[in-house]
């Protein structure tokens, strides 16, 4: 395809892990890719990073997304701000995008909206400071400690059963909801050491110093002592563009996909979140690695077929490297690059370097 500025092969819509590791692959991979993020996500509210090798505990989930978004631009990919309304596919197979500001032509589409967990009524505790929506992220920081499961169905019951293997002392707060959890659940929960409290909470204690969660007063005028826990009341998927371009969803609510984030529709791909599987950073980097790697396979321009060779003749000279202008110069002046980064004079410029087929 042309490379316009509107133009691109890879458009990446959702800025989280998961996204931003699609890009980057996209971009590193010499094509035309443009992240487009209109902040927040759930990685945005971590105030810890955990379970992410390389990465120490004190990284904040803002930081380590903006530390994604300046990888993804310094290997010549494009960030743009913006909440993208609309995808639709065009008559010549590519994929229109539309955000409030821009409209942008891509070749393949990779969805990587998230979800929102449903959140509880207040009173709650502070987010990440008592309020915490990741159970195999943060249990570790409630070993020993006192913890709440907030909820009334099935995930809460389990929640609350898995958290006994890091402490002993665990309550389900149903906040005055009837259970919804099956008899054979509640049969399983009775067997554990788990407190059901029914009556709703009506204050909250902070620690005035940490501002953690130290307690929790109910409407019966009980008191009782927490350091964190968990909401558990589902989440809601990100999926209106997913829908729009016709892909099919899980019976969860999730965009379907095959084991390398392709959708049930030719040229869009989803990741992270928005997919089935685990919640996890981790994950998600694998997911968009993964991701990246199918949509350059499915791009790339050689090796050339022995059908296109056929029909089209061998492969000039001239026709390599299948990389544009901008990203080849970006490339050679590269800190990563193998001879080294390239000064002007010593050919790193873009008028400098031999013209590459956009097509």
């Amino acid at each position: 395809m042309s490379s316009a500025d509107d133009e691109y092969e890879i458009a990446v819509v959702g800025g989280g892990p998961a996204g931003l590791t699609t890009a980057l692959y996209g971009a590193r991979l010499g094509h035309e890719t443009v992240l487009i993020d209109r902040g927040g996500g759930r990685a945005a509210m971590m105030a810890d990073t955990h379970n992410v090798i390389g990465v120490t505990e004190d990284v904040s989930g803002n930081e380590l997304l903006a530390t994604g978004r300046e990888q993804v631009e310094s290997y010549g990919g494009t960030f743009e701000r913006g909440f993208v309304t609309d995808v639709v596919e065009t008559e010549d197979g590519r994929f229109r995008l539309t955000t409030k500001d821009a409209e942008m032509l891509a070749d393949r589409v990779v969805l990587a909206t998230g979800f929102s967990d449903e959140r509880p009524d207040p009173p709650l505790p502070r987010n990440a400071k008592g309020l915490h929506w990741c159970l195999h992220c943060d249990a570790y920081m409630f070993v020993d400690e006192p913890v709440y499961v907030m909820g009334h169905g099935e995930a809460a019951a389990h929640v609350a059963m898995i958290m006994l293997n890091v402490t002993d002392d665990v309550d389900v707060l149903t906040r005055g909801a009837e259970p919804t959890w099956s008899d054979e659940t509640a049969a399983q929960l009775e067997a554990h050491p788990v407190e059901v409290v029914h009556e709703d909470v009506a204050g909250i204690e902070n620690d005035p110093d940490s501002g953690w969660l130290e307690a929790m007063e109910f409407e019966d005028g009980a008191r009782r002592e927490y350091r964190g826990g968990f909401p558990m009341y589902g989440s809601d998927y990100n999926t209106a563009l997913a829908e729009g371009l016709g892909c099919d969803l899980t019976e969860g609510g999730e965009v379907d996909v095959d084991d390398h984030g392709r959708t049930s529709v030719d040229g869009v791909f989803a990741v992270g979140d928005v997919t089935p599987g685990h919640n996890q950073v981790p994950v998600a980097l694998g997911q968009g690695a993964k991701a990246g790697l199918a949509v350059h396979k499915e791009i790339r321009e050689f090796p050339r077929s022995a059908e296109e060779i056929a029909r089209d003749g061998a492969v000039d000279a001239d026709e390599v490297p299948a990389i544009s202008p901008g990203l080849l110069a970006n490339a050679v002046a590269h800190e990563g690059h193998a001879g080294g980064p390239r000064t002007e004079a010593e050919g790193g410029s873009e008028a400098e370097q031999p013209a590459a087929d956009d097509d």
